[in-house]
């Protein structure tokens, strides 16, 4: 339920929630999904509801256990927003995130009303990177819901990129992620979808990410966009401001 993990933009995974439901067309070939189902047949006991919504809260200490600083991926089996997580388990969640302060944890959700909804009711330390996904351009209000949390660093994943999404208000973004869907019935990235994105965060000074092309063999396909690999990682908005004015002044 926690463990290394071979997601490029992160170094750790921890699920104290498993399982989801679909809301939107990025979660038609959910990887997740596919893997819950064989963990179950595996009989991996943690899996035993499949895909089901299921909190596990002998899960929720393992962070705690972890001395040597990481990045660590929330959820990577679920979302921790879905209507059928309790409140007093995100609570939880969040108050291990407080405690363990020497890791970076990256919350990652679809269900960005909800997050607004909960977001007042939450602490919000700086070693938390709260993000929501955005697949094609009718999902963009996610990221206005995100902008109005408390969130010390705001990322967007465009992953799977399901189509273009020109002209993003990149206001009170740290960070942006962008990957072609991969797996079985894969659905193609066009290029100019993804290179677009990366000069709208390259004219907004916004670090850039790209995750992979994708397809039915990701390793295959790779992940060098034009040439070069783009593994920028989110700065605080000061230091950020301040390298503006640095670059500015040069």
């Amino acid at each position: 339920m926690a463990q290394a993990t071979k997601i490029e933009w992160t170094e750790s995974t921890w699920n104290p929630v498993t399982g989801c439901t679909k809301i939107s067309l990025g979660c038609r070939n959910c990887y997740a999904e596919r893997l819950a189902k064989r963990l179950k047949a595996m009989g991996q006991p943690n899996y035993r509801n499949g895909f089901k919504v299921t909190v596990h809260p002998h899960v929720l200490d393992v962070p705690l256990r972890w001395r040597q600083p990481r990045t660590i991926f929330v959820n990577s089996m679920s979302d921790l927003f879905h209507k059928d997580v309790p409140f007093e388990f995100i609570r939880k969640v969040f108050d291990v995130i407080c405690r363990a302060s020497h890791h970076r944890f990256q919350v990652l959700t679809k269900r960005s009303r909800r997050l607004l909804e909960l977001s007042g009711r939450l602490p919000w330390p700086q070693n938390v990177w709260m993000g929501v996904t955005v697949e094609t351009a009718d999902c963009i209000s996610r990221m206005d819901h995100l902008r109005r949390t408390e969130a010390a660093i705001k990322f967007v994943s465009f992953e799977p990129l399901l189509g273009p999404i020109p002209q993003i208000d990149l206001d009170a973004v740290d960070w942006v992620i962008v990957g072609g869907e991969s797996g079985p019935g894969a659905r193609p990235m066009h290029p100019g979808w993804a290179t677009d994105i990366r000069d709208q965060c390259l004219a907004k000074n916004v670090p850039f990410f790209f995750k992979q092309w994708g397809g039915t063999n990701r390793k295959k396909t790779g992940r060098t966009l034009e040439g070069r690999t783009w593994n920028d990682m989110p700065l605080s908005r000061d230091l950020r401001e301040t390298y503006c004015v640095s670059v500015t002044a040069t």
